[in-house]
Order: structure tokens, then C-alpha cells, then sequence
């Protein structure tokens, strides 16, 4: 499975197009991500939750590479790095055109969440 492309509002992965953020699992299936587990605590999608850091992980993951936008507003809550971190999970967050080159190009055992816009 490969990340195409990206732009501003969309991904494209293995030919189809998504307009909305996405979590990529070990497996390769695509989900779409649930901004509301972070929403609930921050009032925005650009803080990610521990709930929501719950929801992307999965065990024997050794990276999540992480898409912080176009314009890079997304970041991890203190929370959501500690428990990637107790789970021996590195956190690669890059904006997303960037976050894209990282994933197919990384040899781990990934996770990746992609934020389309801003």
C-alpha cells in the first residue's frame, strides 16, 4: 500500500481519494480518523487526545507516523506522547506533505494519521 498524494483537503492512497483525515492500520486499512475523542477535551482536531492516541494504537506497532496538516497545526497532547511512549511507539510528526514521504518510505511496523487541511 502506498500514499500517493496529498492535497489541501484530500488524500490519495492506492488510487482512491479520501477527503478526510485518516488513521492507516498495521494491516493497511484505512479508517477514518475520530477527531470527536479529541474534540471533547480541546474544542479542536488539532490537539490529539490520550482517547484518541488509544483509538490509533495498536500493539506492535513500532512507529505512528503522524500528518499535522498542510500548515503543520496539529500536535500531540502531553498524554497522548506518554502513552505512545510507555507503549515503545515512536512518534514521527511532520506536516503532512512531508509525513506522506516519511510512511512509504519507512521499513517499521507503522500507524500512520493524517490530518488533510490545515
Amino acid at each position: 500500500m502506498r500514499i500517493e498524494s496529498t492535497e489541501f483537503g484530500s488524500i490519495t492512497i492506492d488510487g482512491k481519494t479520501y477527503t478526510f483525515d485518516v488513521v492507516i492500520r498495521l494491516s493497511g486499512e484505512i479508517k477514518k480518523r475520530k477527531k470527536k475523542l479529541s474534540k471533547k477535551y480541546y474544542g479542536t482536531s488539532h490537539m490529539i487526545s490520550k482517547d484518541e492516541a488509544k483509538f490509533v494504537y495498536e500493539k506492535g506497532c513500532e512507529q505512528l507516523v503522524l500528518g499535522t496538516g498542510h500548515e503543520d497545526n496539529v500536535r500531540m497532547s502531553k498524554e497522548a506522547v506518554k502513552y505512545f511512549d510507555k507503549k515503545g511507539c515512536k512518534i514521527v510528526a511532520q506536516p503532512t506533505p512531508q509525513a506522506i514521504e516519511t510512511f512509504n518510505d519507512s521499513r517499521k511496523d507503522k500507524i500512520g494519521l493524517f490530518h488533510v487541511t490545515c
